[in-house]
């Protein structure tokens, strides 16, 4: 067994197969996160690579670039293959190794089949859930690098906008990132191998328009929709209603027309 000692344990830890899927997806609640105290970090599957327009050094550069921008203090790679990335006994030993050494209260996996886009989406998915539930397993350290079981407490998807599926999650909520979007934009930005002025205006275009829709819904100017497992928990109704808004609703004049925001 290894006698290294452990790295400090993180509150959050979100998993996609490549560098700039999370960017995209939970950027602005990654960087929100950090500002509110949180230890973050980010476990990118593969190197993204091959790619038509990249490299290894330039992708690792850019990961960093957009690790920096966003705030986030920990970001490594699993060292999966791209492009071949499946839900393997083997990949998922290497996942749940570091779920065990960072020992996380919560993990956040990039959830969706993508039909249009790269197949290692679906497969991160199970590879993600498979890993969390590996972390725990006794009688099989020799297969984790030594390391001790650990069990992660709390599972949560953030889910592909491209999903083929009709999914009836058990439950999802919706994070406001208005003051964060600028900074998410910019992490994405630094992709630059993938993302060239003319790609990049319509990756902001799709970004904004989600993001857009799923704050506009809570009566945010931009939020990051995730979903659980099971139904959301609350020892209070009236706080898990309203949220971050305000305890008591505005009067609103009788007959006055207003767009209901949830």
């Amino acid at each position: 067994m290894s006698d290294a000692p452990l790295p400090e344990r993180l509150d959050v830890v979100a998993v996609a197969p490549h560098p700039d899927d999370l960017e995209i997806l939970c950027g602005g609640t990654l960087a929100k996160l950090v500002k509110q105290g949180y230890k973050v970090g980010i476990f990118d599957m593969t190197s993204g690579e091959p790619t038509p327009r990249g490299s290894l050094e330039t992708r690792k550069a850019e990961a960093e670039e957009a690790r920096r921008i966003l705030g986030v203090p920990l970001r490594i790679n699993i060292e999966m293959p791209n492009r071949v990335l499946m839900d393997s006994p083997e990949n998922r030993f290497k996942l749940a190794t570091a779920f065990r050494r960072y020992r996380p209260g919560i993990v956040i996996v990039a959830a969706g089949r993508t039909p249009a886009a790269s197949p290692d989406h679906h497969q991160g998915h199970l590879i993600g859930e498979a890993a969390r539930f590996y972390s725990q397993l006794t009688k099989w350290d020799e297969r984790f690098d030594g390391t001790t079981p650990y069990r992660v407490p709390h599972l949560v998807y953030v889910p592909f906008p491209t999903d083929a599926e009709q999914r009836n999650w058990h439950s999802t909520f919706v994070v406001d990132i208005t003051e964060t979007f600028e900074q998410k934009l910019a992490s994405v930005r630094a992709y630059r191998s993938q993302f060239d002025d003319e790609r990049f205006e319509r990756v902001k275009h799709f970004i904004s328009s989600t993001n857009g829709y799923h704050g506009f819904k809570c009566g945010y100017k931009f939020g990051e929709l995730f979903a659980l497992p099971h139904p959301v928990g609350a020892p209070d109704l009236v706080s898990l209603v309203y949220g971050s808004k305000p305890t008591a609703p505005p009067d609103i004049p009788v007959g006055q027309g207003h767009i209901p925001m949830g």
